[in-house]
Order: structure tokens, then C-alpha cells, then sequence
């Protein structure tokens, strides 16, 4: 997946996104997701990356647990045959959970 089809993945759940943060001071009230590319682990081959790998990280933050809002996101998922890794953590000096997905996009750089 590019970066675009990403974007557009994301925004189907009609929840604010963005890349990375949002600027101090401009982060919408919550819900809201932001997401990253924090690693990569591509595939060589004859000295070459072959297979680009990245992996996804999509925050997800929101004042209360909200089960229906992960499924949501989840069933987005789904509908793009992403296998994804979730996780959760309570962020006490912002107030908010962070429920963390995790999965990996890629694809073949060589033309066949």
C-alpha cells in the first residue's frame, strides 16, 4: 500500500487522522488516530531491496474505552484484508487510551 491508499484506508473510518502528530494545540477532541512507518524490513536479493516491507503503527486515542469505535477500525481493517496486532496502554499524564495496531505493507519494487 502507498502512503495515499493508507490515507484513504484510515479516513474511511471517519475518524480524524493524521501522519505522525498533530501540531501542539491542534489535535482535534478524541477520538482521533495518527500512524507512522517506524520500521522497515525489506527483502534482498543479488545486493538489492527486492520486497519493500514497512511497518504500520496506527494510534488510535480516545478518553473512554470504546469498544465500538475499535471495531470500527478493525472492521476497516478487515475490508482490506489486513492482518493487523493491537495492543492497549493508559496514558495517565494525557488522560487518554492509546489502543496500538500494528501490521506491515509492501510491495514488489522489480517489474516483472
Amino acid at each position: 500500500m502507498t502512503h495515499n491508499e493508507i490515507m484513504a484506508m484510515l479516513a474511511e473510518s471517519q475518524i480524524p487522522v493524521a501522519y505522525d502528530h498533530y501540531a501542539e494545540g491542534e489535535s482535534p477532541d478524541p477520538p482521533f488516530l495518527c500512524f507512522r512507518y517506524p520500521a522497515t524490513d525489506h527483502f534482498s536479493a543479488d545486493g538489492r531491496a527486492y520486497y519493500l516491507i514497512a511497518q504500520v503503527d496506527v494510534e488510535v486515542y480516545t478518553d473512554r474505552k470504546d469498544p465500538e469505535l475499535e471495531k470500527r477500525i478493525e472492521d476497516v481493517f478487515d475490508a482490506h484484508d489486513i492482518f493487523y496486532e493491537k495492543s492497549e496502554v493508559w496514558i495517565e499524564s494525557e488522560k487518554l487510551y492509546e489502543v496500538l495496531y500494528t501490521f506491515e505493507t509492501g510491495g514488489n519494487l522489480i517489474a516483472e
